[in-house]
């Protein structure tokens, strides 16, 4: 029976490893905060002290953790300890060149890497429907999939390494202007003196429905910023995918502008809030709330 470990417990990775351990796999796990295991260890997982135990009595490894340099000191220091073919899947969101980087790295010490970033939020890793963009080796991508099945509802294998990440940036792209669009068209319905609820039932039931209507709409409403997805992260992965457009060449005015209205966000101490928060700033700049 294959054995796998699982290092990033936080709010996706918990639910994700949570799905596997259900699925009756053998599960090992690690998180800088040990108390995050806790539910998983009460289900049947086995800790880990460090990430080098748990990569050296590991077949496959995933991680969820939050940035670049996150993944490249853990996939550094679990692949120095990791047996031959070891097989690493990173759901983190981070930098396409770094993706490409670490594969060829893993690669020449005879272990395998797919990059492996998810969308759908929380909701989507609690109900076990997330979708999820691989990039990498074909081969390596066939292995990996009915484990990745355990909590995708749509797994692609798009491209060579660092291609998951790239089709990420796509839709944090989207993602991020769609929250934009969203805040615009309440602040209007405010402004406009009309009913902000109706907006988000009528608007969001029609041409002008996105998924940030139907999850981020009623936390306009009632003024809940509890963060499944805090504006810190979006802005991270925004700069990711501004700096991957230079690199490729793309003109993205909807996503640059998109960054500097949630720089207002985070200038107010407020990086810890949900993404939706935006609404309040578009709101002060027209003048605050009616």
């Amino acid at each position: 029976m294959v054995q796998l470990g699982f290092a990033g417990l936080g709010v996706m990775g918990a639910r994700m490893a949570g799905h596997l351990l259900r699925a009756g796999h053998r599960l090992r796990v690690w998180n800088r905060t040990p108390a995050k295991a806790d539910g998983l260890i009460e289900s049947g997982a086995l800790w880990c002290d460090s990430p080098e135990s748990l990569a050296e009595s590991s077949d496959i490894v995933f991680l969820c953790v939050s940035r670049s340099e996150d993944v490249s000191e853990l996939v550094g220091r679990m692949a120095q300890a990791s047996r031959g073919g070891t097989m690493f899947i990173d759901h983190s969101t981070i930098e396409p060149h770094v993706a490409e980087s670490l594969h060829g790295d893993i690669r020449a010490r005879q272990l395998a890497f797919l990059d492996c970033p998810v969308t759908g939020g929380e909701k989507g890793a609690i109900d076990g429907t997330l979708t999820i963009f691989c990039g990498g080796e074909k081969e390596h991508f066939d292995t990996a999939l009915p484990f990745l099945e355990c909590y995708g509802k749509k797994v692609r294998h798009v491209g060579p390494p660092g291609s998951g990440q790239k089709m990420k940036m796509a839709n944090q792209i989207a993602v991020a202007i769609s929250v934009l669009a969203m805040s615009e068209a309440l602040v209007y319905a405010q402004k406009a003196g009309l009913s902000v609820a109706d907006t988000v039932d009528l608007v969001g039931s029609g041409a002008g429905g996105s998924w940030s209507f139907a999850n981020y709409g009623p936390k306009v409403l009632s003024r809940d910023w509890t963060p499944g997805f805090a504006v810190s992260l979006q802005q991270k992965d925004l700069s990711y995918a501004l700096a991957s457009a230079r690199d490729s060449g793309a003109c993205l005015p909807g996503a640059a502008l998109t960054h500097q209205l949630f720089a207002a966000l985070e200038a107010s101490g407020r990086g810890g809030d949900a993404t939706p928060a935006l609404f309040e700033i578009l709101e002060q700049l027209s003048g605050g709330r009616d």
